[in-house]
C-alpha cells in the first residue's frame, strides 16, 4: 500500500495531462470522468485535486447560468405580458 500511495504523489507528466484533458474533451464521458477522478482512491492526488476544482467550478457557472435564466427570463415575460393589446 505504501508504494501506492507514493506513486500517487509524484506528478503527472505531460503525457498524463495530455491524455487527462483528451478525455475530458468527450462530452459525457468527460463530465462523468470528473467524478471517477474525484473521488478514486487510485488516482494521482494531482489530478483528483484538479477534478474537485473543476466540479467546484462547474458547479459555480451552472448556479450563475441558473441565476441568470430566472432572473431575465421573468424580466422578458413580464415584458412579453405587459405588451399585449386587446
Amino acid at each position: 500500500m505504501n508504494e501506492l500511495d507514493n506513486s500517487n504523489q509524484k506528478p503527472m507528466s505531460v503525457k498524463d495531462w495530455l491524455i487527462t484533458l483528451l478525455i475530458m474533451a468527450i462530452p459525457l464521458v468527460g463530465f462523468i470522468m470528473l467524478f471517477v477522478y474525484a473521488f478514486s482512491d487510485s488516482e494521482n492526488v494531482n489530478k483528483k485535486n484538479w477534478a474537485k476544482a473543476q466540479l467546484i467550478m462547474l458547479a459555480i457557472v451552472m448556479g450563475l447560468f441558473l441565476l441568470f435564466f430566472i432572473l431575465f427570463g421573468a424580466f422578458f415575460a413580464s415584458i412579453m405580458a405587459g405588451s399585449q393589446s386587446y
